[in-house]
């Protein structure tokens, strides 16, 4: 599990559901997308659950408490328990909690999925700067998040109050597009008050601890559409991990991943954990990578693609030649006309 220096995507006869027994599933643009279910998704899921596969949903989101993602997910047709639900707002309790003593005060800057996650760990959420809080944390808090709220962020940090987030994820996927995220929230509080946040959600270690400690996953798969959250934190938790195109990340930026961020597996939908993953084998001649019907190398500075095929089967092919032609950097082969045969 958890290959360090990727240069293709792996195969798998089975289907992943069978290989691993917990999927460690983001929410946002994997399961759902401005509060609709993505296509396939509850389907596959359900197919997944009955097979015997553990199913575990892992949000940087903190904005929601889990009794309410475990409602939403019901509501869509995924049954799901609260336990079933994993949220950065309770890794950063977690590790606010091991560094203040207990029945602290805490500022909160984010939503009542924070609150919830604080009060589980024993601390009292407040809000002002004023209240002489030992720490402050910042979630996401939603649209409609009060731009005086970052003020009172601003003045703690100022005074010296250990500063803590969920995540610093720049953007969120949304109905209606790309949005801002955590992350743009805490660089306005850097701006402001200097310093750098404790941070415990994806892709860092505290996450990743939270969700083995909650699920006891012993062979886990992160199935996610971010490489720099999904992928970053399997890359650094040593598991395997199973990227769908169906959030954030599109073909161009697979192809140009880093190693930390190049998936075990590539699927368009979450279809994916019921079949086996084909192989990429290397080109008999030694020049390119084979998938399917496709023929994939590097020729100059820009991929080429040849044969013909299905078009996933050809950028797994894609990912295998230009990863290998990357080594340790990221991906600087030009894959347009490539990308461009295969429809995206």
């Amino acid at each position: 599990m958890g290959e360090r220096g990727r240069t293709r995507p792996d195969g798998s006869p089975r289907a992943l559901s069978e290989v691993y027994d917990t999927a460690l599933l983001d929410l946002d643009g994997v399961v759902y997308a401005g509060g609709e279910a993505v296509p396939h998704a509850v389907e596959s899921l359900e197919k997944a659950r009955d097979g015997g596969m553990h199913l575990a949903y892992v949000t940087n989101n903190a904005l929601r408490t889990p009794d309410s993602v475990a409602e939403h997910l019901t509501e869509l047709g995924v049954p799901a328990e609260p336990g079933d639900v994993i949220t950065s707002a309770q890794a950063v309790a977690r590790l606010i909690a091991e560094q203040v003593p207990g029945g602290s005060r805490v500022l909160v800057i984010g939503g009542e999925g924070l609150r919830v996650a604080l009060r589980e760990r024993g601390l009292e959420p407040v809000d002002s700067a004023d209240d002489d809080p030992a720490a402050v944390v910042q979630g996401y808090g939603g649209p409609e998040l009060p731009w005086g709220r970052l003020a009172e962020a601003s003045y703690a940090v100022a005074r010296g109050v250990p500063w803590f987030a969920s995540n610093t994820d720049l953007t969120i996927p949304s109905a209606r597009g790309i949005a801002p995220g955590n992350g743009a929230a805490v660089e306005v509080v850097r701006i402001a008050a200097g310093g750098e946040p404790q941070i415990a959600g994806k892709p860092l270690p505290p996450m990743h601890r939270e969700t083995i400690l909650r699920t006891g996953a012993e062979r886990p798969l992160v199935v996610g559409d971010r490489l720099d959250t999904d992928i970053e934190g399997a890359f650094n938790g040593g598991v395997d991990s199973l990227l769908v195109l169906t959030g954030v990340t599109d073909p161009a930026q697979l192809l140009r991943a880093e190693p930390k961020h190049r998936p075990t597996y590539v699927d368009r939908d979450l279809r994916g954990l019921l079949t086996g993953q084909p192989e990429v084998e290397s080109a008999g001649s030694g020049d390119g990578f084979v998938c399917g019907g496709w023929t994939a190398s590097v020729r100059g500075d820009a991929l080429v693609l040849e044969g013909d095929g299905q078009p996933l089967d050809g950028l797994r092919a894609l990912c295998a030649a230009a990863w290998t032609h990357a080594g340790d950097r990221s991906g600087s082969a030009d894959a347009g006309k490539a990308l461009a045969r295969l429809g995206w």
